[in-house]
């Protein structure tokens, strides 16, 4: 049995892939804690988690809209990822000097990790939840480059002593990414990358969801009812489903789209649950839900397609199901999936700024009759199944908590 310690920001996205693997790790009977934000995790992880609370800062900003390229990197880590390791930094050496792990696994933007962990000796590997860093968005600028790379030294300085010499977003024992090639693309990757897939665990319970809303799956031979499809009508809902959402980081940016995707749906012969978590919406078409939370998960095979963001988790999530997509990118990775979406051929890229409500609906319009958006899905979906998710990734880190055991005998 080996202890493993993972360290996370204070971002459900960033969590959520890193629970299911810990799960994993869990049912094989190693023993798992966390460092991060307590509440954050309790909620993620379970309220039995082994939690090590780090602190964070007390104003994180929110990066303007308006902020693109450079500007908004520099924002990214000036503002964000380095006042956030600076702040977690006590609770992740607490954590390390009570639960001595064998193995750290720390979040790409939880710089902390990787940067300890290396100070004090221990295998550690990146946990890369998205792939943005890994088509190396620098490699264009790279007087941004070197720039990161000062904040770098003087964060391992600050925190660590100076020890290390690694890049704590690449760890040289081993990165985890949660993609295959046939959404990543030929993007070429250092060799300690492993493309492990999607790692999809228990999400916290979101209740009082009206599932009796959903048209109900017509099968072949099921008896007619009213408004039936003929006998021999291949396997499909009277009218499609389509699931919205703009993650749970984007409340400000997001009511004139959502507005506006409501607006779309009046027109179209299809469904619409609508994640709204600011309240944004009043009175919508009624051929649209609209709820604060959705069960995303369980949702997610009762859909025909998914029109969201170009978060990394959601559109993994989509295409794990082999669900056509319909991206708007707002901001920071965003760009970059939804490029990954539209290449793949799995999806429709909107401008988020421009996305009225005629453009919206014919862009999901478009993902519904057109087979091929479909089959590229499906295609990604084959790919992210064989990949292994979060056993995939358990088995790497399995494998270096043993060597760190066998030389810790020696």
């Amino acid at each position: 049995m080996a202890r493993f310690l993972f360290v996370v920001p204070p971002l459900v996205g960033h969590v959520n892939p890193a629970v299911g693997v810990a799960a994993e790790l869990t049912a094989r009977g190693h023993e798992v804690a966390w460092a991060g934000h307590d509440e954050l995790l309790w909620q993620l992880a379970g309220p039995e988690a082994l939690v090590f609370s780090c602190a964070v800062p007390r104003d994180l900003p929110v990066r303007p809209a308006e902020l693109k390229g450079p500007a908004a990197l520099r924002f990214l880590w000036q503002d964000f990822l380095v006042p956030l390791a600076d702040a977690m930094a006590p609770g992740v050496a607490a954590a390390l000097a009570a639960f001595e792990p064998h193995v750290v696994v720390a979040d790409q933007q939880a710089l902390a990790g990787g940067l300890l962990a290396e100070a004090a000796g221990l295998p550690w590997v990146t946990s890369a939840t998205t792939s943005a860093e890994l088509v190396d968005p620098l490699a264009g600028m790279p007087k941004v480059g070197e720039w990161v790379d000062a904040l770098l030294d003087g964060l391992r300085a600050r925190i660590a002593g100076g020890r290390g010499v690694a890049d704590p977003r690449f760890s040289p024992h081993g990165v985890l990414a949660f993609t295959t090639r046939e959404l990543l693309g030929p993007a070429t990757l250092p060799p300690s990358v492993r493309l492990v897939g999607p790692a999809l665990g228990a999400r916290p319970a979101t209740a009082d969801f009206p599932w009796e809303w959903l048209d109900p799956l017509w099968h072949p031979g099921l008896r007619p009812g009213p408004g039936a499809p003929p006998p021999g009508t291949p396997e499909k809902r009277l009218r499609p489903t389509v699931l919205v959402s703009l993650g749970t980081a984007n409340t400000s940016a997001g009511a004139g789209f959502l507005t506006a995707t409501a607006e779309a749906f009046a027109d179209l012969p299809a469904r619409a649950v609508i994640a709204d978590p600011g309240g944004v919406l009043g009175d919508v078409p009624p051929n649209v839900l609209v709820r604060p939370q959705v069960p995303q998960l369980p949702l997610l095979p009762r859909v025909d397609a998914v029109l969201c963001h170009a978060g990394h988790n959601t559109v993994c999530e989509a295409l794990w199901h082999g669900l056509p997509l319909v991206v708007a990118p707002i901001r920071d990775d965003q760009p970059i999936v939804a490029a990954q979406v539209v290449a793949a051929g799995a999806g429709v890229r909107l401008r988020f700024g421009r996305a009225n409500a005629p453009r919206i609906a014919t862009a999901v319009e478009e993902v519904l009759t057109e087979p091929s958006y479909r089959r590229a899905a499906e295609t990604v979906a084959a790919s992210f199944h064989a990949a292994g998710g979060s056993a995939a990734a358990a088995g790497h880190l399995e494998q270096l908590a043993l060597e760190s055991l066998a030389h810790l005998a020696l």
